[in-house]
């Protein structure tokens, strides 16, 4: 059992009611740093927009970000794709249940071939770049996608990632979460020089997961992963392990959040058209 069949097993899990969706999604932002980050900067991007904008989750997984940006705002509309199939079924049931299918849509999509003309007024990209080899391609059909002054957002691991693990692990643990990436990570320099080339006017990068959201992530997330992958038994355990461990996590995130790193395991990357 690897990274992402457990996130399907736990999704199933809570996937049985809207209720038990609604606190999954809460369990995910309250686990998950880079939620954090993102919930931040799409906080700081919807002040003061009331109209009827257009919104685009690329990626959208199992519909947690669709759903904290309907909450921001009830005129928004949310295009949310994705490339499972099971995943695009599950959200649109789901937001009809909750009487949102109106407003939010989901569909497949390959972002290497996915475009639409000068349409959205914010792009949202979450742990998606590091599964795909054609970076500059889907940057390019973002920015053609996206209206003028429009942001883009994204969160992506960074290539400091290694720096945080030992190497003679690649091929034990820490291959847990990263055997679907076609890259570790983006330097930084590196995913603000492509996104200039596709014409983004303005680009800003910064760090997360530095030193307190690391370790955090180690506690949280890579040592249940890991003790998971051995033995399914532990998800009895799991609510116990997290009563002693969380509070500290919760701590280290909120320090990781409102600090400033020199480096750090993953990117949140801003670009305007």
């Amino acid at each position: 059992m690897k990274y992402d069949p457990i996130k399907k097993s736990l999704g199933k899990v809570f996937n049985k009611n809207p209720f038990l969706r609604k606190i999954f999604y809460k369990l995910l932002d309250l686990l998950l740093l880079r939620a954090w980050f993102v919930k931040k900067e799409l906080k700081i991007w919807s002040k003061n927009k009331s109209e009827n904008l257009n919104i685009l989750d690329a990626g959208a997984g199992f519909g947690q970000y669709t759903y904290f940006i309907s909450t921001l705002n009830k005129k928004y509309n949310i295009k949310a794709v994705d490339v499972k199939h099971e995943q695009i079924e599950d959200c649109n049931k789901f937001f009809a249940k909750i009487n949102k299918s109106d407003k939010i849509k989901f569909e497949y999509a390959d972002l290497t071939q996915f475009k639409e003309d000068n349409k959205f007024d914010l792009i949202l990209s979450v742990d998606v770049m590091e599964h795909i080899v054609e970076d500059v391609a889907v940057f390019r059909n973002f920015y053609n996608s996206m209206k003028t002054d429009a942001m883009l957002l994204i969160s992506t691991p960074s290539d400091k990632a290694e720096d945080h693990h030992d190497h003679s692990e690649e091929e034990g643990d820490e291959h847990f979460f990263v055997e679907e990436h076609v890259r570790e990570g983006y330097k930084i320099e590196d995913i603000i020089e492509k996104l200039k080339s596709v014409g983004f006017s303005k680009v800003e990068a910064k760090y997360s997961y530095g030193k307190p959201g690391t370790i955090s992530w180690i506690l949280s997330m890579k040592i249940p992963i890991i003790v998971l992958n051995f033995s399914k038994l532990f998800f009895i355990l799991l609510p116990f392990y997290y009563l002693i461990v969380y509070p500290w996590a919760f701590v280290l995130n909120f320090f990781d959040l409102i600090g400033y790193h020199k480096s750090g395991r993953g990117l949140v990357v801003k670009a305007w058209k």
